[in-house]
């Protein structure tokens, strides 16, 4: 198993996990058609057809292959996959990988569950990370969290402990919330059908159900990740957008046909994702050792010659009702790599934050503490702590209008928020009420997302007077106050960098740690 989908620049993001298609594609049957029938009337296409179909022109340049849809359809697995099967037993344990394990007939309910547990942890940690990365972090878990039961008695801030470095943190919290409801609902069992894992199972959508089952289960159900997209579309050599929904029907099909029949779709799946990973790779594919290639359309289609000047214009077109309307025209001779043609890709937006490292030290031991707000327990960063901070703030935002920040945000975190003005004096008693003491720009940190190019506008904010003990803060507001995690709290100075904060503001309190 390898890195499911390309991640951003830097390890964390906020995504749709499982986003593919739910459909699956069956391709219609056609009757074929005798030399005496009667001509059928041409129907006209509608325009909002015309606009989202290729329809080949048999006139077209001869360069140019058209093709019939069969080409796209995997009529006969079974060669396929004792070949694939036959390579997977040379290269399985070439990477380390610790939760692949060969499926064991033998286990009852109980141990199936547990290998189901296994391979979930490691299908979640794999989206959007390299295997290198995941190895240390999956023992890890498992030494900590041997069992769906440890894992849902734990808390979301040891859970993130443990996945800190790890990025894209919602996915932390979607494995606690499986395995609350596992436990809570379930019995302690993952669902032992894709089906049922779908729609049981928080965080998990077909793909993920598809590897847990097959892999755990040994039940046969397809599985298409990114690695598994882009082998498939070469096999089939489809030329059309991985993401379109027509495509993803193709690509299902072809991913189904491979599991079915087999008594080991779960090494099917993983062969296919390994071959995904390691050989069939964005670029540079490695075609000699492909255990797929005399099978592949793509590379079929790399090496047809072009037609001879004298060899008949069009001689042999299938019928135009069979002909495919999926794929994009494509010269004969193109690469393998053209498959499947590249999406552009989107840009993420740009947002500006001013981040305010708000510090406060003891009058007398000038201990240092540092304040630490919680996310929420949704959405981007769920449940992870940073420093008070005002998002997507106007570009133009202007210095002053910076500065009069940290004011409003204490106002809402501490239970008696600091005033502005000079800081007591260095003899002035413990009783001195709380001061903005000094604000002090540090400048700008950039941190990408998958979909957000941040710029963080930082600024150290010092904290005087108060009393011996840092600022008391605000209770906790709402009905899930009584038994939620603290909101905010106050972390010494050696202790900010083990925090459960992200990469972004782990570089945050870099950026400010070099003013002083």
């Amino acid at each position: 198993m390898a890195k499911r989908t390309r991640a951003g620049d830097d390890d964390e993001s906020e995504y749709e996990v499982d986003g593919e298609s739910d459909a699956s594609f069956t391709p219609s049957s056609k009757r074929a058609r005798t030399k005496s029938a009667a001509p059928r009337k041409k129907q006209p296409m509608k325009k909002a057809q015309k606009s989202q179909r290729h329809v080949p022109d048999v006139n077209e340049q001869d360069d140019i292959e058209v093709h019939p849809v069969s080409r796209h359809i995997i009529a006969d697995a079974a060669p396929m996959q004792s070949a694939l099967l036959e390579w997977y037993a040379g290269v399985h344990e070439a990477r380390g990988m610790p939760w692949r394990k060969p499926y064991d007939p033998t286990l009852g309910p109980d141990d199936r569950a547990q290998r189901a547990y296994e391979v979930w942890v490691s299908e979640i940690m794999l989206q959007q990370t390299q295997v290198a990365t995941v190895i240390p972090y999956y023992t890890r878990w498992m030494q900590k969290f041997p069992t769906v039961r440890d894992l849902a008695a734990a808390d979301i801030d040891t859970v993130n402990a443990h996945w800190k470095g790890l990025g894209y943190y919602s996915r932390a919290a979607r494995l606690l919330q499986g395995a609350q409801k596992v436990v809570a609902e379930l019995g302690g069992r993952l669902p032992g059908t894709a089906q049922d894992m779908e729609a049981q199972i928080p965080g998990i959508g077909r793909y993920s159900a598809g590897a847990i089952c097959s892999i755990a289960y040994n039940e046969r159900v397809p599985v298409l990740d990114g690695n598994v997209k882009r082998l498939m579309a070469r096999l089939l050599a489809l030329h059309a957008p991985p993401t379109a929904k027509q495509s993803l029907d193709v690509l299902w099909a072809g991913a189904t046909a491979m599991v079915q029949g087999s008594a080991r779709p779960g090494d099917v799946n993983q062969a296919l994702i390994e071959l995904g990973a390691t050989v069939c790779k964005v670029q540079n594919p490695s075609c000699g050792p492909c255990p797929l290639q005399a099978w592949c359309g793509a590379h079929q289609q790399q090496h047809a010659p072009a037609p001879a000047a004298s060899d008949a214009p069009r001689g042999g077109v299938p019928d135009i009702e069979e002909l495919c309307t999926l794929c994009a025209p494509l010269p004969r001779g193109s690469p393998v790599t053209a498959f499947p043609p590249k999406a552009p890709r989107k840009q993420p937006r740009a947002e500006l934050d001013v981040v305010s490292v708000v510090e406060w030290r003891h009058p007398r031991t000038h201990a240092r503490h540092f304040l630490l707000v919680r996310r929420s327990d949704t959405g981007l960063l769920a449940g992870l702590h940073e420093f008070p901070t005002q998002p997507a703030v106007s570009p133009d935002l202007a210095l002053a209008e910076q500065h009069a920040l940290p004011q409003k945000l204490l106002a809402d975190i501490l239970a008696t928020p600091p005033r502005a003005g000079p800081p007591p004096h260095a003899d002035a008693d413990t009783d001195a009420p709380l001061t903005i003491a000094q604000i002090t720009p540090a400048g700008d940190v950039p941190h990408v997302f998958s979909h957000i190019r941040k710029t963080y506008r930082v600024q150290w904010v010092l904290l005087a007077g108060g009393g011996v003990h840092p600022p008391a803060l605000a209770p906790a507001q709402g009905p899930r106050a009584a038994g939620a995690p603290p909101r905010a709290l106050w972390a010494r100075l050696a202790d900010v960098p083990d925090a459960n904060i992200g990469t972004g503001v782990l570089k945050v309190w870099r950026q400010v740690c070099a003013l002083w």
